[in-house]
Protein backbone atom coordinates (compact mmCIF):
# COMPACT_ATOMS: atom_id res chain seq x y z
CA UNK A 1 0.00 0.00 0.00
CA UNK A 2 2.85 2.20 0.77
CA UNK A 3 4.34 1.54 -2.52
CA UNK A 4 1.44 2.19 -4.23
CA UNK A 5 0.90 5.66 -2.66
CA UNK A 6 4.33 6.44 -3.20
CA UNK A 7 3.45 5.91 -6.71
CA UNK A 8 0.54 7.83 -7.40
CA UNK A 9 2.61 10.62 -5.50
CA UNK A 10 5.49 10.49 -7.73
CA UNK A 11 5.89 13.94 -9.63
CA UNK A 12 5.35 13.99 -13.07
CA UNK A 13 5.78 17.60 -14.04
CA UNK A 14 5.64 20.99 -12.12
CA UNK A 15 3.54 24.51 -13.72
CA UNK A 16 4.56 26.96 -11.79
CA UNK A 17 4.35 25.76 -8.22
CA UNK A 18 1.61 23.45 -8.57
CA UNK A 19 3.33 20.20 -8.84
CA UNK A 20 0.82 17.40 -10.49
CA UNK A 21 1.46 13.40 -9.32
CA UNK A 22 1.08 10.70 -11.13
CA UNK A 23 -2.59 10.12 -9.10
CA UNK A 24 -3.76 13.41 -10.05
CA UNK A 25 -3.25 12.65 -13.63
CA UNK A 26 -4.93 9.19 -13.65
CA UNK A 27 -7.60 10.72 -11.61
CA UNK A 28 -8.65 12.85 -14.50
CA UNK A 29 -9.95 10.10 -17.16
CA UNK A 30 -11.57 8.38 -14.37
CA UNK A 31 -13.56 11.64 -13.87
CA UNK A 32 -13.98 11.80 -17.40
CA UNK A 33 -16.35 8.87 -17.99
CA UNK A 34 -17.85 9.48 -14.68
CA UNK A 35 -19.20 12.54 -15.87
CA UNK A 36 -19.52 11.66 -19.69
CA UNK A 37 -21.94 8.40 -18.53
CA UNK A 38 -23.57 10.73 -15.96
CA UNK A 39 -24.09 13.70 -18.82
CA UNK A 40 -26.09 11.26 -21.57
CA UNK A 41 -28.03 9.64 -18.80
CA UNK A 42 -29.45 13.06 -17.94
CA UNK A 43 -29.71 14.41 -21.31
CA UNK A 44 -31.58 11.58 -22.76
CA UNK A 45 -33.68 11.67 -19.47
CA UNK A 46 -34.25 15.46 -19.78
CA UNK A 47 -34.94 15.17 -23.83
CA UNK A 48 -37.54 12.33 -23.07
CA UNK A 49 -39.22 15.04 -20.53
CA UNK A 50 -39.84 17.75 -23.43
CA UNK A 51 -40.94 15.02 -26.04
CA UNK A 52 -43.50 13.27 -23.89
CA UNK A 53 -44.53 16.77 -22.78
CA UNK A 54 -44.75 18.01 -26.69
CA UNK A 55 -42.13 20.63 -26.66
CA UNK A 56 -40.76 22.26 -29.97
CA UNK A 57 -37.98 19.84 -31.43
CA UNK A 58 -36.00 23.06 -32.31
CA UNK A 59 -36.59 23.95 -28.40
CA UNK A 60 -35.36 20.99 -27.34
CA UNK A 61 -32.23 20.75 -29.59
CA UNK A 62 -31.15 24.29 -28.50
CA UNK A 63 -31.89 23.02 -24.40
CA UNK A 64 -29.79 19.91 -25.09
CA UNK A 65 -26.51 21.83 -26.84
CA UNK A 66 -26.59 24.68 -24.11
CA UNK A 67 -26.93 21.52 -21.64
CA UNK A 68 -23.37 19.86 -22.93
CA UNK A 69 -21.90 23.11 -23.24
CA UNK A 70 -22.56 24.00 -19.62
CA UNK A 71 -21.74 20.00 -18.49
CA UNK A 72 -18.14 20.76 -20.35
CA UNK A 73 -17.63 23.98 -18.79
CA UNK A 74 -18.55 22.46 -15.37
CA UNK A 75 -16.09 19.11 -15.99
CA UNK A 76 -13.24 21.47 -17.39
CA UNK A 77 -13.40 23.71 -14.12
CA UNK A 78 -13.72 20.74 -11.99
CA UNK A 79 -10.58 19.29 -13.21
CA UNK A 80 -8.34 22.36 -12.78
CA UNK A 81 -9.67 22.50 -9.28
CA UNK A 82 -8.92 19.10 -8.55
CA UNK A 83 -5.52 19.14 -9.81
CA UNK A 84 -4.70 23.07 -8.19
CA UNK A 85 -4.27 24.47 -11.29
CA UNK A 86 -4.72 27.92 -11.50
CA UNK A 87 -6.11 29.88 -14.49
CA UNK A 88 -3.34 32.06 -14.86
CA UNK A 89 -0.89 29.05 -15.65
CA UNK A 90 -2.98 29.28 -19.00
CA UNK A 91 -2.46 32.55 -19.83
CA UNK A 92 0.21 32.41 -22.09
CA UNK A 93 -1.62 28.97 -24.09
CA UNK A 94 -4.44 31.14 -24.31
CA UNK A 95 -3.06 33.57 -25.38
CA UNK A 96 -1.15 31.80 -28.61
CA UNK A 97 -4.64 29.76 -28.82
CA UNK A 98 -6.35 32.88 -29.25
CA UNK A 99 -3.76 34.18 -32.04
CA UNK A 100 -4.23 30.74 -33.87
CA UNK A 101 -7.90 31.39 -33.81
CA UNK A 102 -7.78 34.44 -35.36
CA UNK A 103 -5.44 33.48 -38.18
CA UNK A 104 -6.11 29.48 -38.81
CA UNK A 105 -10.04 29.20 -37.66
CA UNK A 106 -11.92 31.98 -38.21
CA UNK A 107 -14.80 29.46 -40.84
CA UNK A 108 -14.65 27.48 -38.17
CA UNK A 109 -15.62 30.18 -35.34
CA UNK A 110 -17.79 31.68 -38.15
CA UNK A 111 -19.54 28.59 -38.43
CA UNK A 112 -19.92 27.58 -34.57
CA UNK A 113 -21.47 31.04 -33.87
CA UNK A 114 -23.61 30.59 -36.89
CA UNK A 115 -25.09 27.56 -35.55
CA UNK A 116 -26.00 29.40 -32.02
CA UNK A 117 -27.83 32.26 -33.95
CA UNK A 118 -29.49 29.49 -35.73
CA UNK A 119 -30.23 27.47 -33.19
CA UNK A 120 -31.30 30.43 -30.71
CA UNK A 121 -33.64 33.10 -33.68
CA UNK A 122 -34.54 29.89 -35.19
CA UNK A 123 -34.88 31.59 -38.78
CA UNK A 124 -34.50 27.62 -40.00
CA UNK A 125 -35.68 25.25 -37.99
CA UNK A 126 -35.74 21.43 -38.31
CA UNK A 127 -38.67 20.00 -40.25
CA UNK A 128 -38.32 22.72 -42.79
CA UNK A 129 -38.35 23.03 -46.46
CA UNK A 130 -35.55 24.78 -47.77
CA UNK A 131 -34.55 25.70 -50.82
CA UNK A 132 -30.96 27.18 -51.51
CA UNK A 133 -30.33 27.78 -54.81
CA UNK A 134 -30.75 24.91 -56.93
CA UNK A 135 -30.55 22.81 -54.19
CA UNK A 136 -34.05 21.51 -52.33
CA UNK A 137 -34.76 19.75 -48.92
CA UNK A 138 -36.12 19.28 -45.60
CA UNK A 139 -34.00 20.21 -42.63
CA UNK A 140 -33.05 17.18 -40.49
CA UNK A 141 -30.53 18.62 -37.94
CA UNK A 142 -29.09 21.70 -37.08
CA UNK A 143 -25.32 21.32 -35.20
CA UNK A 144 -22.88 23.35 -34.28
CA UNK A 145 -20.73 23.74 -37.30
CA UNK A 146 -22.76 22.44 -40.03
CA UNK A 147 -27.24 22.10 -40.79
CA UNK A 148 -27.60 18.71 -42.93
CA UNK A 149 -30.35 18.79 -45.02
CA UNK A 150 -32.33 16.04 -46.79
CA UNK A 151 -32.41 16.89 -50.23
CA UNK A 152 -35.80 15.70 -52.33
CA UNK A 153 -33.99 13.06 -53.99
CA UNK A 154 -32.73 11.53 -50.52
CA UNK A 155 -29.45 12.47 -50.90
CA UNK A 156 -28.13 14.23 -47.42
CA UNK A 157 -26.07 17.41 -47.58
CA UNK A 158 -23.97 19.31 -44.94
CA UNK A 159 -23.76 22.88 -45.71
CA UNK A 160 -22.06 25.68 -43.22
CA UNK A 161 -24.32 27.14 -41.04
CA UNK A 162 -22.56 30.88 -42.10
CA UNK A 163 -23.63 30.21 -45.43
CA UNK A 164 -27.13 29.69 -44.44
CA UNK A 165 -26.81 33.24 -42.89
CA UNK A 166 -24.85 35.10 -45.61
CA UNK A 167 -27.01 33.75 -48.43
CA UNK A 168 -30.42 34.05 -49.60
CA UNK A 169 -32.54 31.10 -48.61
CA UNK A 170 -36.19 30.66 -49.17
CA UNK A 171 -37.60 28.83 -46.23
CA UNK A 172 -41.21 27.65 -47.57
CA UNK A 173 -42.32 26.69 -44.29
CA UNK A 174 -40.92 29.95 -42.18
CA UNK A 175 -44.14 31.28 -41.21
CA UNK A 176 -46.58 28.18 -42.21
CA UNK A 177 -47.16 25.69 -44.55
CA UNK A 178 -50.34 27.80 -47.05
CA UNK A 179 -48.42 27.80 -50.76
CA UNK A 180 -49.94 29.07 -53.71
CA UNK A 181 -49.19 26.76 -56.95
CA UNK A 182 -51.58 26.46 -60.35
CA UNK A 183 -52.08 24.35 -63.12
CA UNK A 184 -52.67 24.60 -66.88
CA UNK A 185 -55.01 22.80 -69.15
CA UNK A 186 -55.29 23.60 -73.26
CA UNK A 187 -58.42 22.48 -74.52
CA UNK A 188 -59.68 22.25 -77.99
CA UNK A 189 -61.33 25.39 -80.33
CA UNK A 190 -64.74 25.21 -80.46
CA UNK A 191 -65.18 23.64 -76.73
CA UNK A 192 -67.78 25.25 -74.42
CA UNK A 193 -65.49 27.79 -72.46
CA UNK A 194 -67.55 28.53 -69.53
CA UNK A 195 -68.29 24.87 -68.92
CA UNK A 196 -64.51 24.54 -69.01
CA UNK A 197 -63.85 27.10 -66.46
CA UNK A 198 -66.81 25.25 -64.22
CA UNK A 199 -64.73 22.33 -64.37
CA UNK A 200 -61.92 23.17 -63.24
CA UNK A 201 -63.22 24.76 -60.98
CA UNK A 202 -64.90 21.73 -59.87
CA UNK A 203 -62.11 19.41 -59.63
CA UNK A 204 -60.04 22.11 -57.54
CA UNK A 205 -62.74 22.50 -55.11
CA UNK A 206 -63.28 18.85 -54.59
CA UNK A 207 -59.50 18.26 -53.37
CA UNK A 208 -59.29 18.32 -49.57
CA UNK A 209 -56.03 20.04 -49.49
CA UNK A 210 -56.92 23.43 -51.25
CA UNK A 211 -57.96 25.96 -49.19
CA UNK A 212 -61.35 27.83 -49.81
CA UNK A 213 -60.13 31.25 -48.70
CA UNK A 214 -58.26 32.57 -50.63
CA UNK A 215 -60.74 31.35 -53.13
CA UNK A 216 -59.19 29.35 -56.29
CA UNK A 217 -59.32 31.52 -59.78
CA UNK A 218 -59.82 30.34 -63.07
CA UNK A 219 -58.35 32.99 -65.91
CA UNK A 220 -58.66 32.12 -69.29
CA UNK A 221 -55.23 33.04 -70.11
CA UNK A 222 -54.77 32.84 -73.93
CA UNK A 223 -55.63 31.99 -77.44
CA UNK A 224 -52.94 29.73 -77.91
CA UNK A 225 -52.15 28.17 -81.14
CA UNK A 226 -53.39 25.00 -80.61
CA UNK A 227 -55.44 25.59 -77.97
CA UNK A 228 -57.90 27.59 -75.46
CA UNK A 229 -55.35 27.95 -72.86
CA UNK A 230 -56.69 27.92 -69.38
CA UNK A 231 -54.37 28.79 -65.75
CA UNK A 232 -56.01 28.06 -62.59
CA UNK A 233 -54.30 29.53 -59.39
CA UNK A 234 -55.45 28.00 -55.88
CA UNK A 235 -53.74 28.21 -52.80
CA UNK A 236 -52.81 24.40 -50.87
CA UNK A 237 -51.54 23.46 -47.28
CA UNK A 238 -48.02 21.56 -48.39
CA UNK A 239 -44.95 20.68 -46.50
CA UNK A 240 -42.58 21.37 -49.77
CA UNK A 241 -42.86 20.53 -53.46
CA UNK A 242 -42.98 17.35 -53.50
CA UNK A 243 -46.67 17.68 -51.96
CA UNK A 244 -47.24 20.15 -54.39
CA UNK A 245 -46.67 17.68 -57.02
CA UNK A 246 -48.54 15.43 -55.78
CA UNK A 247 -51.65 17.52 -55.09
CA UNK A 248 -51.21 19.69 -58.71
CA UNK A 249 -51.56 15.54 -60.53
CA UNK A 250 -54.66 14.68 -58.36
CA UNK A 251 -56.21 17.54 -59.77
CA UNK A 252 -55.30 16.87 -62.86
CA UNK A 253 -56.55 13.50 -62.73
CA UNK A 254 -59.89 14.59 -62.22
CA UNK A 255 -59.73 17.19 -64.87
CA UNK A 256 -59.47 15.02 -67.12
CA UNK A 257 -61.79 12.59 -65.65
CA UNK A 258 -64.50 15.30 -65.98
CA UNK A 259 -63.49 16.18 -69.26
CA UNK A 260 -63.95 13.21 -71.00
CA UNK A 261 -67.54 12.71 -69.11
CA UNK A 262 -68.28 16.13 -70.65
CA UNK A 263 -67.33 15.36 -74.08
CA UNK A 264 -64.24 18.40 -74.01
CA UNK A 265 -61.24 17.24 -75.99
CA UNK A 266 -58.07 18.60 -74.26
CA UNK A 267 -55.92 20.04 -77.01
CA UNK A 268 -52.81 18.64 -78.86
CA UNK A 269 -50.09 20.32 -81.63
CA UNK A 270 -51.92 20.23 -84.93
CA UNK A 271 -50.24 21.52 -88.16
CA UNK A 272 -51.84 21.81 -91.61
CA UNK A 273 -49.66 21.50 -94.51
CA UNK A 274 -50.49 23.70 -97.68
CA UNK A 275 -48.43 22.02 -100.91
CA UNK A 276 -48.28 25.43 -103.53
CA UNK A 277 -47.77 22.94 -106.40
CA UNK A 278 -46.04 25.02 -109.76
CA UNK A 279 -46.40 21.80 -112.04
CA UNK A 280 -47.90 18.52 -112.38
CA UNK A 281 -46.34 16.28 -110.40
CA UNK A 282 -46.30 12.35 -111.61
CA UNK A 283 -47.86 10.59 -108.33
CA UNK A 284 -47.56 6.28 -108.61
CA UNK A 285 -47.73 4.28 -105.89
CA UNK A 286 -46.22 0.56 -106.88
CA UNK A 287 -47.99 -2.43 -104.94
CA UNK A 288 -45.85 -5.44 -104.81
CA UNK A 289 -47.63 -8.71 -104.02
CA UNK A 290 -46.14 -11.42 -102.62
CA UNK A 291 -47.09 -15.21 -103.98
CA UNK A 292 -47.40 -17.66 -100.75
Amino acid sequence: MNELEKLLGLTVFEVGETTLTLGQLLLVPTIFFVALFAARWVGKLLVSRMTTRGLNPNLIHLVRRVYFVVVLLIFLFTVLELLHVPLSAFAFISGAVAIGVGFGAQNIINNFISGWILMWESPIRIGDFLEIGETKGTVETINTRSTRIKRVDGVHLLIPNSYLLENIVVNWTLIDRVTRTQVEVGVAYGSPVRLVEKLITQAIDEHEHVLTDPPPMVVFNNFGDNALEFVSYFWVLAGGEKDLRVICSDIRFRIDELFRENDIVIAFPQRDIHLDVVSPVDVRINRQREDA
